[in-house]
């Protein structure tokens, strides 16, 4: 109550000093006050002069409890290792460093018996042909074809 009086109060007073400007005929500058006047009011209005008080309040609850409170360090201290331990996770994936990916069988369970011995040694979703190089005329792409109709016995 005392704080929306106080800032309809001090709205009244930057409105007043705006109509004195105008009266010396610098309305551009009596306009920039009036609006700057309305501030206080329009805030207490709208209920966030108490609403800024409540975050004030918590945010000094908070540094107090910073300073004073062991568990609070603490979580700060957990913060940073999450921290660097993502930095840490970035930083390898980033240098190629990857966690490996099984495509195939792993070496602890069997071979299925529909595949061979030869297309069990070749990695699932590599390619195995040749690479085209820069002097290559394209026909390498047509010698992994082959490559894999011999494969399959065609």
């Amino acid at each position: 109550m005392l704080t929306n009086a106080l800032c309809v109060a001090l709205s009244a007073a930057g409105l007043a000093l705006a109509v004195s400007t105008a009266y010396r005929r610098r309305y551009l500058r009596a306009t920039r006050i009036a609006a700057l006047a309305l501030l206080p009011a329009g805030l207490a209005m709208a209920g966030l002069v108490t609403l800024g008080r409540k975050v004030g309040t918590a945010i000094g609850d908070w540094a107090i409890d910073l300073v004073f409170k062991p568990t609070v360090w603490l979580g700060f201290g957990v913060l940073a290792c999450s921290a660097l331990l993502y930095g840490a996770t970035r930083l390898i994936s980033a240098h190629g460093g990857q966690e490996p990916r099984v495509d195939g069988p792993s070496a602890a369970e069997p071979l299925p018996a529909s595949r061979s011995a030869a297309t069990a040694a070749i990695p699932a979703g590599r390619p195995t042909g040749k690479r085209r190089g820069s002097g290559d005329s394209g026909l390498s792409d047509f010698a992994d074809v082959e490559e894999i109709l011999k494969r399959r016995g065609i």
